[in-house]
């Protein structure tokens, strides 16, 4: 199966976009007032569910995909042509790209479809909201099995389409492929709207930390999901199920980001990898040291909770948990934070002076147990 491309972004005047169907192109004039650009108003029937993307056709499925997603006023081209055209108003364009691999960041039994898609623009639309910018624009590009139920790839789909849209953003591009397992590569555009990127590297001694977010929240959903504690068995409680669905579908608090960068965040970072080591991505750019109080967290009971069900730490998933995509940033101590964004602790020199001390120090010493996502495992 060859892959139909549809990427691509380029920058360009702003103008009012009206997609036509038939020709795949835009008619441009000029306006002042705001607008939206639909690629096709109508959703594609979906009695042929059952069928695979082989039997379906490459187009059909990409048709899918695309049909009836409303584009926001950054997008002048939308899919359908050899590249999408974009706004860039601040005159720059954050940029960043992730993928998903079934067996490795999700499962079809335990997530659906849908799921996935969704799972899928959080993770990378974190990755621009730690940038202090807004995201704007995702290309996806889905590889999958022949034999794949058309239904899988029109709800990765689906769910890409609608977690683009809540956050105002819009799906303008991509490729499908076939490929042995189920692949979601994202590839995220972000508005800076006139603010400077909020770096790793800009931690000071004398900030304080501060996260935005839940944390172990994802970490603790996978672990009920493992040990087989969640489902139609009648095991799991409301609160099992709101930590499956944070692992599922985390909720990355994107407004937060921009928030920081306005407040004056001079670092910031996204909880992808778990506290400790995404805090020490910023320590080592920043060349300090960063001391985290768990008092100044507390514990969720939910985690309490589920941690005594499963016989974890609930620190653990705390402080090491990845996939919560919640955000972490320093801020000068004078600065009044922005609302949803609580101190965990703050940043002292000395940084890199001693290769054996720690660049994150939980309570005052080294945090010693295993953690961290890491996409190569060792062993």
């Amino acid at each position: 199966m060859s892959g139909r491309k549809l990427k691509g972004t380029a920058v360009a005047a702003p103008q009012r976009v009206t997609w036509d169907r038939r020709t795949g192109r835009s008619s441009e004039t000029t306006s002042t007032r705001n607008w939206r650009t639909t690629i096709d108003t109508s959703r594609p029937k979906q009695d042929d569910d059952d069928r695979t993307v082989a039997e379906l056709g490459e187009f059909a499925v990409i048709g899918r995909a695309v049909a009836g997603r409303s584009q926001p006023a950054t997008t002048l081209l939308g899919p359908g042509d050899d590249a999408a055209v974009v706004r860039a108003p601040d005159g720059r364009v954050a940029v960043s790209a992730d993928m998903l691999v079934e067996g490795r960041h999700f499962r079809l039994d335990w997530s659906t479809p849908e799921q996935v898609g969704r799972k899928a623009v959080a993770q990378n639309g974190a990755d621009i909201a730690a940038m202090g910018a807004r995201p704007t624009a995702f290309l996806v590009s889905l590889g999958c099995p022949p034999d794949t139920p058309a239904s899988v790839a029109a709800g990765i789909s689906e769910g890409i389409g609608l977690a683009a849209e809540a956050i105002g953003a819009g799906v303008v591009g991509g490729d499908l492929v076939q490929s042995d397992h189920v692949v979601v590569a994202v590839t995220v555009l972000g508005d800076l709207e006139g603010r400077a990127p909020v770096l790793r590297s800009g931690a000071r001694a004398g900030d304080v930390v501060a996260v935005a977010g839940a944390l172990g929240r994802s970490a603790a959903g996978l672990a009920l999901l493992s040990v087989g504690l969640t489902g139609a068995d009648g095991a799991s409680d409301a609160s099992d199920a709101a930590l499956v669905d944070a692992h599922r579908v985390p909720t990355p608090p994107y407004r937060a980001g921009v928030e920081a960068a306005r407040a004056g965040a001079r670092a910031m970072t996204d909880i992808s990898d778990g506290l400790v080591a995404d805090l020490g991505h910023i320590a080592d750019a920043s060349a300090v040291r960063i001391r985290v109080d768990r008092s100044r967290i507390g514990l969720d009971p939910a985690l309490a909770a589920a941690a005594a069900r499963v016989g974890a730490d609930p620190w653990q998933w705390i402080l090491t948990g990845g996939e919560d995509h919640a955000l972490a940033a320093t801020f000068p101590p004078d600065v009044d934070l922005p609302t949803g964004w609580t101190v965990i602790g703050d940043v002292v020199s000395g940084g890199g002076a001693d290769p054996e001390s720690s660049a994150v120090l939980v309570d005052g010493r080294d945090w010693t147990a295993s953690g961290g996502w890491q996409s190569f495992d060792a062993g």
